[in-house]
C-alpha cells in the first residue's frame, strides 16, 4: 500500500515563503505523475501543481509565477516551494499522484496571516 506524508506547513506572513515536502512510498511515486493539492475552508480540493516523471510541470492559474513543484525520484520526494504567499493560499496541502489515486495523506496546514 502507498503512503503519503506531507510536512513543512505552518504560519507565515503574507509575502513570505514556505517549502512543503512530501514523502511517497509504494508504487505511487514511480508509476505516476505527482501533484500538490489544497483544500481551503468552504472550498473543494483543487490541484495546485503537477509534475511528470520527466519533470514537466503544470500550475494552477492562481499560483503561476509564485509556486514551484519539483521531485527527487531517488528519495521518493516531491516538493512545493511557495513564494509571495497570500492569505488566499491558506489551506491544507496534500500530495498525491496526478490524477490522484489510492489513499490521501493527512496533509499539512499552511496559514498565511499577519
Amino acid at each position: 500500500q502507498v503512503q503519503l506524508v506531507e510536512s513543512g506547513g505552518g504560519l507565515v506572513q503574507p509575502g513570505g515563503s514556505l517549502r512543503l515536502s512530501c514523502a511517497a512510498s509504494g508504487r505511487l511515486f514511480s508509476m505516476n505523475a505527482m501533484g500538490w493539492y489544497r483544500q481551503a475552508a468552504g472550498k473543494e480540493r483543487e490541484l495546485v501543481a503537477s509534475i511528470t516523471s520527466y519533470g514537466m510541470t503544470n500550475y494552477g492559474d492562481s499560483v503561476k509565477g509564485r509556486f514551484t513543484i519539483s521531485r527527487d525520484s531517488a528519495k521518493n520526494m516531491v516538493y512545493l516551494q511557495m513564494n509571495s504567499l497570500k492569505p488566499e493560499d491558506t489551506a491544507v496541502y496534500y500530495c498525491n499522484a496526478f490524477p490522484p489515486r489510492g489513499v490521501w495523506g493527512q496533509g499539512t496546514l499552511v496559514t498565511v496571516s499577519s
